[in-house]
């Protein structure tokens, strides 16, 4: 069949039926491209945005279930855990002075002071300093005497039965005494926010 442009000369759309065969087969065709891609966008793009969607949400639900599946499968531990924690944590809250404690502190950190042979020049309570979860009880501590009651006292102190930290230290020689020294430094003791609410 050879192929001749002149068949497609004077084509009428109200009279499609007597087209030549070339010209119907080709309208089939562009007819067929049109309707595909207008089913395509109309019908197929949403589904194909559905399936998508649709994809991405199992991930998700498969990622959600791998981690729900292995707290499941280990939670006797995370329960174990969670009691130790919270056992760790009582624990060190039992460190911290409670306000009926607070004053019995300073009384602790004179004795230790005066038991590792240094005389006492200042010991007062400065203001409390709020943080997020505890509240800090700074202590201005200044003490005269030999070097090595510094490092007893430190040591007595790291010993004692609620937490105190030390900050700050200063050493200084007092004037007229080799001997002697001047150390100042600030201690500091913590009290858990709720309790100090009550």
């Amino acid at each position: 069949m050879k192929f001749d442009a002149s068949q497609f000369d004077n084509l009428e759309l109200e009279n499609i039926g007597q087209w030549p065969a070339a010209a119907k087969l080709l309208l089939a065709i562009f007819l067929a491209v049109v309707i595909c891609f207008l089913g395509y966008m109309g019908i197929i793009s949403d589904q194909m945005k559905s399936l998508e969607r649709g994809e991405a949400e199992e991930k998700t639900l498969k990622e959600s279930y791998r981690t729900k599946y292995h707290v499941a499968a280990n939670l006797d531990l995370f329960r174990a855990q969670m009691v130790e924690a919270e056992d760790t944590f009582a624990n060190q809250l039992r460190s911290l002075p409670n306000s009926h404690e607070i004053p019995g502190l300073l009384d602790d950190i004179t004795f230790v002071g005066t038991t590792s042979g240094l005389d006492f020049i200042k010991l007062e309570w400065q203001p409390e300093i709020s943080k997020e979860i505890y509240i800090e009880l700074p202590i201005d501590i200044e003490v005269i005497g030999p070097y090595h009651s510094f490092g007893q006292f430190v040591s007595k102190i790291a010993g004692l039965p609620r937490i105190v930290t030390l900050h700050d230290f200063k050493i200084s020689i007092p004037s007229g005494d080799s001997d002697t020294l001047n150390l100042k430094l600030q201690a500091k003791t913590y009290r858990y926010q709720e309790e100090a609410s009550k």
